[in-house]
């Protein structure tokens, strides 16, 4: 009763401060304008952290869209591909866990600021290496011996045999540009800019997220988190129409005349101006750290609405806590209790029984991811026939909307009904599922191997079973063409030529990229009616049917898509409900060093190393090494690609059930009569909070009652 009467004694001494009369009748309304300003600088700190979130999502989505532009223009394995992407990782892995635990007790959005700063110098340093390379010089045999828009009657034969001769002669005794090529390593510092756009991007989101969930109220916290995933997703859709525009520029544009380029967008040679939207995102990261420079560091608590004089005084026990955090805050720290606490605070965390159980599950969950997204276009390139520009264009334009929308909805559903620990697992898990599921139909809607002659098919058309030493032919062996070339040609007979000396072809006419062989013996063994046995440029095109089953694909991918990012809000707020508040920054910051130690960073490596399993035909540099691959085996790859997805997947799912069982049990309600609405309960987050503040107010310290969630 005491306590009760001095809290309403409270409550009503702030009411009469709130309505002080002034002498000429005003009233003066302190409080009310503090409300105001704290929540104007809510706002205006959420719309600085979604614009952060759209910039660094949109750096990310470039080095994505342009990993196999990298893999040919530095002529690598998709394995070191791999590793580079994974640089990313490797760089919040060096300072995410102290900037999770110690961040939180100083600036943080100015640390914020700070790390935006130097996502902008990483995204900058990865793509100087352009300006320092040569002009890309791709391999063909056809433009190294004609002009650019001759017209002639040269036999590939002879050509081929030069450069056959020439080839040996390098790699026996290679001169010193092949040398100082090799030597470089440029693509080096590609993943030095990445590494170091990781180390940037660190703080954004445990400091972020945290900052948010310290200052603005609890139940608005889904919701929060919902409007910083879906506009982060606009960064994604703008970074992948921007990655086709660059795809489909020439990667030196504007230093070569594009007339003497006899490759196009979809030969697998092709290099787009991928360093250009490097230059992009890292303008726009250092545009994003500006606001965040004049931003306090700390915020009143948004008051909670109060039913209730029992909850009022829980209000007033949670304001005075949040009062005395703050004047910690500006306590100078000792690194050494700091140090103590940050071991103490990580064994709490890691003997959570919940919170472990979900992170293996998320792990399993995000190898797939970051592999599937990785190689996503290479996958659709090789497999369909589409060129990465359009590849970019279709995921930026079909794909990333759905994710955003489903996002958006999780959120908005869970701040809707009121779902609590239980309502949000049940939600999030099950549309998972349906995710999962539906993403198993794209086994069924692969296309056949690219018909090739002397890889896929012998030279008369029929399939091979071992293509190992098939590639020499009997209208062909008279050429004596160089091996390991890869400057393929179209036949009229709708089968792919390693080359025209691979073709047999006894002449040529050149106009620019409308090239013509004649008179190809090879094409005479499949008993072509055409007549004249003529080749062109490029490889052959995937049927139509293959261009149908495309549209399924990404079909199957949008509604997959969907489901899964339905229910991704939902889990990400139970992830750091299910720990102690003042642990809810370390929780996050656990979860993305887990995410990117465990997935990211060996996630493209062995991912790509796979997929290099699946090559059937190897590029050469100038020196003669091997470069980067130039055609798959389709088949081969979809299996590869989608059974290893499939694989991480699917067990991901039994931890899942384990993981909502243990949130069950532990937050189902014990009066059997609050559960209603279907059987599901109708307690939110934010009354589970505060029920269980009620159980512990008596007799606990301020840390115990903090923790209470």
């Amino acid at each position: 009763m005491t306590a009760e009467i001095d809290s309403n004694v409270t409550h009503s001494n702030l009411e009469m401060d709130s309505t002080q009369p002034l002498e000429d009748g005003a009233i003066r309304q302190v409080p009310v304008k503090k409300k105001t300003s704290c929540s104007r600088g809510l706002k205006v700190f959420l719309a600085a952290l979604s614009f952060t979130y759209l910039c660094k999502t949109l750096s990310g989505t470039i080095m994505k869209s342009s990993i196999t532009q990298i893999e040919r223009r530095f002529d690598i394995p998709s394995s070191t591909a791999g590793l580079i992407d994974g640089s990313f990782e490797m760089g919040n892995l060096l300072v995410i866990a102290f900037v999770s635990y110690f961040g939180a007790k100083f600036h943080r959005p100015k640390i914020i600021a700070f790390g935006c700063f130097i996502m902008s110098a990483g995204s900058i340093l990865t793509a100087m290496p352009h300006f320092f390379m040569g002009y890309y010089k791709y391999e063909a045999a056809s433009n190294t011996m004609l002009s650019v828009n001759s017209a002639s009657s040269i036999s590939s034969c002879s050509v081929d045999q030069n450069i056959t001769n020439a080839s040996e002669t390098l790699l026996k005794h290679p001169g010193s540009d092949c040398v100082k090529e090799t030597s470089s390593y440029m693509w080096i510092y590609v993943l030095l800019g990445n590494l170091l756009r990781g180390i940037g991007e660190t703080p954004i989101t445990p400091l972020g997220i945290s900052y948010l969930d310290d200052f603005g109220k609890e139940e608005d916290s889904p919701l929060h988190i919902a409007c910083l995933h879906t506009v982060a997703m606009i960064g994604p859709m703008i970074g992948y129409l921007l990655g086709s525009l660059c795809a489909s520029l020439y990667v030196d544009i504007g230093f070569v005349d594009l007339g003497s380029i006899t490759i196009t967008p979809k030969d697998s040679r092709w290099v787009g101006a991928w360093w250009l939207g490097f230059i992009i995102s890292g303008t726009t990261n250092f545009i994003a750290g500006i606001p965040f420079c004049f931003l306090p560091r700390s915020l009143k608590k948004q008051e909670e609405k109060n039913n209730g004089k029992s909850s009022s005084g829980i209000s007033q026990i949670k304001g005075d806590q949040s009062k005395q955090q703050e004047s910690e805050n500006h306590q100078p720290v000792k690194w050494s209790v700091a140090a103590k606490d940050f071991f103490t605070s990580l064994k709490t965390v890691f003997s959570n029984r919940i919170y472990v159980t979900f992170l293996c599950s998320a792990l399993l969950q995000f190898s797939s991811f970051v592999g599937f997204l990785t190689y996503k276009q290479k996958y659709m390139e090789q497999q369909y026939g589409q060129s990465i520009s359009k590849s970019n264009f279709v995921t930026g334009l079909t794909v990333l909307p759905a994710v955003g929308i489903g996002i958006f909805l999780g959120g908005l559903i869970m701040k809707k009904y009121k779902l609590g620990m239980i309502g949000a697992t049940k939600f999030g898990f099950w549309m998972s599922a349906m995710a999962f599921v539906v993403s198993l139909l794209n086994f069924f809607v692969g296309c056949e191997n690219h018909v090739v002659a002397g890889l896929t098919v012998s030279y008369d058309g029929t399939p091979l079973a071992h293509p190992e030493g098939a590639m020499i032919s009997v209208c062909n062996a008279d050429c004596k063409c160089a091996m390991n070339q890869w400057d393929p040609v179209c036949g009229d007979n709708g089968i792919t030529y390693i080359s025209a000396c691979y073709a047999g072809c006894k002449a040529s006419t050149r106009h620019g990229k409308n090239t013509v062989y004649q008179n190809c013996s090879c094409i005479e063994m499949t008993g072509s009616l055409l007549g004249n046995n003529s080749v062109t440029l490029g490889e052959c095109p995937k049927s139509n049917d293959c261009s149908r089953k495309f549209i399924y694909y990404t079909v199957i991918h949008i509604i997959s898509s969907f489901f899964y990012a339905l229910g991704s809000s939902p889990l990400y707020v139970v992830m750091f409900r299910c720990v102690q508040p003042e642990l809810k920054s370390l929780a996050v910051g656990l979860y993305a060093l887990v995410m990117r130690v465990l997935a990211g960073i060996p996630g493209p490596v062995y991912f790509g190393a796979l997929i290099d399993r699946t090559c059937l035909q190897w590029g050469r540099n100038s020196c003669g090494q091997r470069g980067a691959c130039r055609i798959y085996d389709s088949e081969l790859y979809r299996y590869t690609y989608l059974g290893l997805v499939a694989s991480f997947r699917a067990p991901s799912y039994i931890l899942g059930f384990l993981f909502y069982t243990m949130v069950k049990k532990r937050y189902q309600p014990r009066d059997p009569k609050s559960i209603e609405n279907g059987g599901q309960e109708s307690v939110p987050m934010n009354e589970e909070a505060t029920s269980k503040s009620n159980e512990h107010l008596s007799g606990s310290s301020e840390v115990e009652r903090e923790s209470c969630i």
